[in-house]
């Protein structure tokens, strides 16, 4: 494959009329085509054209994200989320003509029923009508970016971010983790009231959206935007039933041993990211040290990884440092038109460089896999499939966390297999509370403090944020980007470790098996819904019955539990 340059990318802003003439002269030819043939060259030029909208959209969103607080680049996202509701009502226009149509069959023949019924989804989750709501949407979910990536802090010499300040919430010192999670916290106390703001806008918003489209509440809308085609929101909360009777009383055994291993008589929140009085651990190099060995890595684990890391590199398809008006977290987006991702992300010293990067590339990865789909809905599966791919390469990499770690490799392992299933208890927390807002949308700020700790006591027993107002009261949850991003989308994480938990058994018993397996997964995209991908590379599917017990099982006896 030739090297492409990130900075060789430049997306023009579509002229929203041209876009229209080309969607009304994709119906007529489709109308007029004279046999199969011809039919999917209409759809390979639509395919072709939506390749060029996905990119500029990735590219005009992540150069936001790059730096929020640059004018032009807001502009452009304003311009963006201005035009993707129109986009998307040409889009959904020109799908009900073809499933519509007498050539429905054909089109389930060719690319798979799986296309059709992610066509369903769009076509259920979006009308004219609520385009007014969904650039607003847009826009206050931009804002609550703006506002915690202003965040800054002095601390111990340093001026830091929300990012470069997680840092300390990992120190051997459990002075200097209080103060890190105060000094958080009391940003998210001062700027609650703005926080609630938003949130109450984004919360009206999704409420009007549903209304508007005849659904009960934003919950069924949110599992159609999602495409979440098989199961529904009883099976992820039978789903929560199972974590909250089989992995909560596994998370309490685990603070136990934490609370023992640190010495000390309680267990605070801010000592979580701790398990021994080593602190936790840190690669032994900084950022360019860590992309060398990377490069080392995936060339040992096989042609594929190693081709793909080396067009990311030596393309400029990474984004890791953290600086002043970068957006915090991390994630991956790709340029459909030029066949590469994009990786984001924030370093900041901790384990969690090394545990967001793998993850970031496993994402790159199936993405790159996948850039030779027929179709564009295929490059990407629906997320939580997305997230086994993401998930399941940092277990992968763990023969060679040495290269990041040294003599602590092994102390890395654990504490990452220790921080996966305790894990778990918050992400459906996350999702139990997202359930809650939408099912009463009327809910006041302090409505919504009391459900957080509704879900504390349901799936967070132990936690206890001592002195510490604004967590202690129940607004953890403000600090979640993903609850005012991403609605529903939390859930996504949790399910995703349960396979990636599942590969991580397999690397055990067979390593080159297990690669294999992945990479193939990864080929697949999104061509099949969430459980049939996992089913087709021998994994269970977390909703099975029994399924998150043996996972957990069989990960804690590794912990010696």
């Amino acid at each position: 494959m030739t090297q492409v340059d990130f900075h060789d990318i430049h997306a023009e802003t579509p002229v929203f009329e041209e876009v229209a003439a080309q969607y009304r002269e994709f119906t007529a030819a489709w109308d007029a085509a004279a046999d199969a043939d011809a039919r999917l060259a209409v759809l390979e030029r639509w395919d072709a054209l939506r390749r060029e909208l996905e990119t500029w959209e990735a590219w005009v969103g992540l150069r936001f994200q790059q730096a929020t607080q640059d004018e032009a680049r807001k502009a452009a996202r304003e311009v963006r989320d201005e035009m993707l509701p129109k986009l998307q009502e040409l889009e959904i226009d020109l799908v009900k003509h073809l499933v519509g149509s007498t050539h429905k069959a054909e089109i389930a023949a060719h690319f798979g029923a799986h296309l059709l019924d992610l066509w369903a989804c769009k076509t259920a989750s979006y009308d004219p009508s609520i385009e007014e709501e969904v650039v607003a949407e847009s826009k206050a979910s931009a804002a609550y970016t703006e506002l915690v990536s202003s965040a800054s802090f002095e601390f111990k010499g340093e001026t830091l971010n929300l990012s470069q300040l997680a840092k300390y919430a990992q120190d051997a010192d459990r002075d200097t983790r209080y103060e890190a999670a105060r000094l958080k916290w009391d940003w998210f106390a001062a700027n609650a009231e703005a926080l609630d703001a938003l949130f109450d806008e984004l919360v009206q918003l999704r409420r009007r959206q549903a209304e508007k489209l005849g659904y009960p509440s934003y919950v069924e809308l949110a599992y159609r935007k999602l495409g979440r085609t098989d199961y529904d929101r009883e099976d992820v909360a039978r789903y929560r039933r199972a974590v909250r009777d089989h992995v909560v009383p596994l998370a309490g055994q685990l603070r136990a041993r934490q609370r023992e291993a640190l010495g000390v008589d309680k267990l605070m929140a801010w000592d979580h990211a701790v398990l021994d009085p080593q602190g936790s651990p840190r690669p032994v190099g900084d950022h360019d040290w860590m992309l060398a060995r990377a490069r080392t890595m995936f060339d040992e684990m096989g042609e594929s990884l190693g081709r793909f890391f080396g067009l990311m590199a030596d393309g400029n398809f990474l984004d890791l440092k953290a600086r002043e008006g970068k957006a915090g977290g991390g994630f991956c987006t790709s340029f459909p038109t030029r066949g590469m991702p994009f990786i984001f992300a924030n370093f900041n010293g901790t384990k969690g460089d090394v545990e967001v990067f793998t993850h970031e590339v496993g994402h790159a990865f199936q993405n790159w896999s996948s850039r030779d789909k027929e179709s564009v809905d295929y490059m990407w599966p629906t997320y939580e499939a997305a997230e086994v791919h993401s998930m399941s390469l940092e277990f992968l990499t763990w023969p060679h966390m040495e290269k990041f770690f040294g003599d602590d490799a092994e102390r890395f392992r654990r504490v990452h297999l220790t921080d996966s299933l305790t894990f778990l208890p918050y992400g459906v927390a996350v999702d139990h509370f997202q359930h809650l807002v939408f099912e009463n949308p009327s809910a006041t700020p302090a409505d919504r403090l009391e459900m957080w700790q509704e879900m504390r006591r349901t799936y967070l027993p132990l936690e206890d944020w001592g002195d510490l107002a604004r967590p202690s009261a129940g607004g953890l949850w403000q600090g979640q980007g993903h609850i005012y991003k991403s609605p529903f989308y939390y859930i996504d994480y949790t399910l995703a470790q349960v396979c990636a938990l599942q590969f991580l058994g397999l690397a055990k018993d067979d390593p080159q098996r297990a690669l294999d397996t992945y990479v193939t997964l990864c080929r697949r995209g999104g061509e099949a819904p969430f459980q049939d991908l996992v089913r087709s590379a021998g994994l269970r599917s977390p909703f099975d019955d029994g399924c998150l017990e043996d996972v957990v099982r069989t990960a804690s006896e590794s912990l010696g539990l």
